[in-house]
């Protein structure tokens, strides 16, 4: 029996409308950064457990203002606060739909490939004689494997590949 994890059609209104939702979160949102992978990996991070001491120590530094060094943006400090409160859910649910869609993806991709092996399997084993042969060999290099260099093939190549 195939596989069918998932059966779902889009019309090209409902593609239309999801592209143009799409292009007006990119546009509200077009302030946001885009870090390198090495940026992201230098940050430090604001937790769960972060939250609450963050906001206590911005009270404590709001009540406190004369051992703050004016180098110390509070109002900033603050801006920065109510963006994340605001981002927060919104990125949430983001991501919970990016996960539903990439898991949508998978499924859909994983019940095409299951039928296209079943096929390919019955066209492998029914169509001798039947003028499939070259498309039979062409598809059979999907599963066609690379010859790996051993060690000792490769233990008398220089460093371009060549046999000295």
């Amino acid at each position: 029996m195939a596989q069918n994890l998932l059966s779902i059609t889009y019309t090209d209104e409902q593609m239309a409308a999801a592209e143009a939702a799409i292009t007006q979160l990119e546009t509200i949102f077009g302030n946001f950064l885009s870090l390198t992978p090495d940026e992201r990996r230098r940050l430090n991070r604001m937790g769960q457990q972060s939250q609450p001491f963050c906001e206590k120590t911005l009270m404590m530094m709001e009540q406190n203002r004369h051992l703050i060094p004016p180098v110390l943006d509070m109002a900033e400090a603050r801006r920065d606060q109510k963006a994340l409160q605001l981002l927060e859910p919104l990125l949430n649910r983001l991501e919970r739909l990016a996960e539903r869609g990439a898991d949508t993806e998978a499924a859909l991709g994983s019940d095409l490939m299951m039928l296209c092996l079943d096929g390919y399997a019955a066209l492998d084993r029914g169509g001798v004689g039947e003028g499939l042969d070259s498309l039979r060999k062409e598809l059979a290099k999907r599963f066609a494997r690379k010859r790996r260099a051993t060690v000792a093939e490769s233990a008398g190549a220089d460093d371009h590949g060549d046999k000295k």
